[in-house]
């Protein structure tokens, strides 16, 4: 493939996507999407019954009864509440899949209590005020806790309307700062951390590396202005590490001038974090340009990248993931999840989705079905979830406490098999960070 064409695909991919942290709140298609994954059945007695049993027998056939009951009650309904259509659909499919897979193997294994798990979806379309419809039509409905959010906008307004409704909200990866409170009680981050969280990984990185200089490229708005903050913040407390940041317009799609800067000063690595509608472009035009060093993304799936990117990113893309890819447990779940959905690749959205229902299903096994009660035992856990890159926990405030998002590049593989059918690529660690500080709200 020529460079040419990879550029042409990167740029294509780019305004088709844009990476989940950067929280715009962009239209999507104006329908509406609202499906229930798993219905429940009716069980009728079967005809012929001796009408005059006998102790014994009746007493079995009432134990039989309650327990045909537990069974066959009011399913425990979850919502999905995510981005089917719009900017976000990559991020949101993985998410919807990833909750349907773990609905469904719990369901298979008896449910919970004996009742049965419920995946209500609605799609959120990238859009606050769809967001914020399809959770009050969610919580109307009975669900208990919802799950999904990757625009920040969203993820601002919904977690908004869950804390006054009291009812469970998880952001996948919506990464704005302003979206939990000293008061949230009721909003948990799962995957990625707060923005001003996300550099302290690549400074982390660029130690253990022994790196002396990195450059960035930065949007000029809310994420890629958050990005910025942080770097200074977390590379100015490294001794002998000296940074180069350039801003450009989010739209801008030819990062020539900006790289050529960078250039000129000498970078080992690349932050695009900061920009990432522009990740796969400046991965291909940096290559371009000679500049043959790593370019670090926005939490963006590896599959996306991959396609668009081509072998510009092998070896050279790195990015942020809440999934171990190296585990067994991450390679047995992913072959499951692909045998159960017509996705190529198990993204860490995917796993993230997993493991909200699963601490769901764990908290109304504990605590029973009431939201109060569930976000109450929540905040008191700590997970060791399958796929998992660190314990899932949380501050009294629903920022996770012991994040620590693994550093990953885009290899060149082999895939383990049945784990990659989008390709021979395969994720490569490159760093284990400490665990990040939690971010506090002022």
């Amino acid at each position: 493939m020529t460079r040419k064409l990879q550029l042409l695909l990167a740029v294509l991919a780019a305004f088709a996507v844009v990476a989940a942290a950067c929280g715009g709140d962009d239209d999507g298609e104006t329908s509406s999407d609202e499906t229930t994954a798993d219905e429940t059945t009716d069980t009728t007695a079967e005809e012929g019954v001796d009408d005059t049993p006998d102790e014994t027998e009746a007493t079995d056939e009432a134990d039989d009864s309650e327990a045909e009951g537990d069974a066959s009650g009011e399913p425990i309904k979850i919502g999905a509440l995510t981005s089917l259509t719009g900017n976000f659909t990559p991020w949101g499919i993985q998410v919807r899949d990833g909750m349907q897979l773990a609905v469904d193997e719990i369901n298979a294994d008896g449910g919970v209590g004996g009742r049965m798990l419920e995946l209500v979806v609605t799609d959120d379309q990238s859009n606050a005020e769809e967001g914020v419809s399809g959770l009050e039509r969610m919580i109307e409905d009975g669900v208990i806790a919802v799950g999904g959010s990757i625009s920040s906008d969203v993820g601002l307004n919904t977690a908004q309307f869950a804390e006054d409704a009291e009812v469970p909200l998880f952001l996948v990866k919506a990464g704005s700062d302003a979206i939990l409170t000293r008061d949230s009680r009721y909003t948990f981050r799962t995957c990625l951390p707060a923005a001003p969280s996300v550099a302290e990984p690549i400074a982390q990185y660029a130690v253990a590396e022994g790196l002396t200089k990195v450059g960035a490229i930065i949007a000029d708005y809310g994420w890629g202005r958050s990005i910025e903050a942080a770097m200074q913040s977390s590379f100015d407390a490294v001794d002998g590490l000296e940074y180069q940041i350039e801003v450009a317009p989010v739209p801008e799609q030819d990062f020539t001038t900006y790289l050529r800067n960078l250039e000129e000063f000498g970078p080992e690595l690349i932050v695009a974090t900061g920009h990432p509608p522009g990740s796969g472009a400046i991965t291909v035009q940096s290559a371009d340009l000679g500049l043959d060093v790593q370019v670090t993304g926005a939490y963006t799936p590896f599959a996306l990248v991959a396609g668009g990117a081509g072998d510009a990113a092998i070896d050279r893309y790195a990015d942020f993931k809440c999934a171990d890819f190296d585990t067994e447990d991450y390679q047995d779940l992913a072959r499951r999840y692909l045998a159960s959905s017509d996705n190529t690749f198990m993204e860490d959205d995917a796993v993230a989705g997993y493991g909200i229902v699963t601490v769901v299903a764990a908290a109304v096994e504990a605590v029973g079905d009431d939201p109060v009660a569930i976000a109450e035992w929540l905040h008191t856990q700590e997970f060791d979830l399958p796929g998992y890159a660190f314990p899932l926990s949380w501050t009294e405030w629903g920022e996770m406490a012991e994040a620590a998002p693994l550093f990953t590049v885009l290899g060149a593989g082999p895939a383990p098999e049945g784990v990659n059918e989008a390709g021979d690529w395969y994720p490569v660690t490159l760093i284990r960070p400490e665990p990040l500080t939690p971010y506090e709200p002022s």
